[in-house]
């Protein structure tokens, strides 16, 4: 019997005192995600096109005994940091985007993911601890962004 997949989609928002181009920096250097986020390891597995972090990087990320490869798929200087998960999690077709905003008080930040799970009936699971990481994460991006915003005046 065939069980359709329904893709997952998150939507985290949040918002900092940080400049955009400041919040751009950080989501593009992958060694400071261990920095703001609850990942333990980064390490750059292929360059991009143009320069090392560019469109086409594969960067991987560890956690635990857990590890992650992204690839670096759009970049809109100060607007928006794409990317897709190769491996790691039991998904196909994850794709993450974080735009970012100006806004008055600094700049709004939307984390979202969508993906269908590989094994069907787990997509409530998987959405339920990518939602809790990308929440963390995007919180974690916010603060650090809006330290490191405040330390540089």
């Amino acid at each position: 019997m065939y069980q359709m997949v329904h893709n997952q989609h998150i939507d985290v928002r949040v918002r900092t005192g940080a400049e955009a181009p400041t919040v751009y920096a950080l989501l593009r250097d992958g060694a400071s995600w261990p920095t703001w986020t609850a990942i333990d390891s980064f390490h750059l597995e292929w360059d991009g096109e143009r320069e090392p972090e560019g469109i086409g990087a594969i960067r991987v990320f560890g956690k635990g005994k857990v590890t992650g490869r992204d690839q670096v798929t759009e970049l809109i200087p100060d607007r928006r940091f794409s990317y897709l998960h190769l491996s790691g999690l039991p998904v196909r077709g994850y794709r993450g985007d974080v735009d970012l905003e100006p806004i008055e008080e600094g700049t709004r930040i939307r984390w979202h993911v969508s993906f269908p799970p590989k094994v069907p009936g787990t997509g409530w699971l998987l959405r339920w601890g990518i939602e809790r990481f990308v929440t963390q994460s995007a919180r974690g991006l916010a603060a650090y962004a809006h330290t490191a915003s405040v330390d540089d005046r």
